[in-house]
């Protein structure tokens, strides 16, 4: 019986903490969509920018991102190849293609807000794109 007491005991602090838990979770997504509703990131820069004084700026070789928009908007080539001609990973250039940071905007919680930082792509190339990964089935 005292161990049937001790494990009910056991299980309320449990209960509790899974609460008080769930509770910081849910402030933390809050503050995060508050940054996200001004334009602020919520992460590292992606690739073709990067951070200078808590602001998201163009990096030199930002170029390259458009670069590889166009290569895939305008040309035969499979994501293997455009992935290894501009070093990088078929995951990771798959990123680069859906990323809505280089609009000028801040995606999070499957929200889309206007961003503060500078966009390196047109809506035209982006929106080319997303239509072409989508004819192609790639997600």
């Amino acid at each position: 019986m005292e161990e049937l007491e001790k494990l009910r005991k056991e299980n309320e602090e449990l209960k509790k903490e899974i609460e008080r838990l769930k509770l910081i979770n849910t402030t933390r997504k809050n503050s995060m969509s508050e940054k996200a509703m001004h334009g602020n990131l919520m992460s590292r820069a992606p690739f073709g920018y990067q951070i200078s004084e808590g602001k998201l700026i163009p990096a030199e070789y930002s170029r390259e991102v458009e670069e590889i928009f166009e290569e895939f908007l305008n040309n035969k080539i499979s994501l293997r190849t455009l992935a290894k001609k501009h070093k990088l990973s078929v995951n990771g250039l798959k990123k680069i293609l859906k990323n809505f940071t280089y609009l000028g905007k801040i995606k999070f919680n499957n929200q889309i807000h206007e961003g503060t930082h500078q966009p390196i792509i047109s809506s035209t190339l982006f929106n080319h794109v997303q239509n072409k990964l989508e004819r192609l089935g790639i997600k």
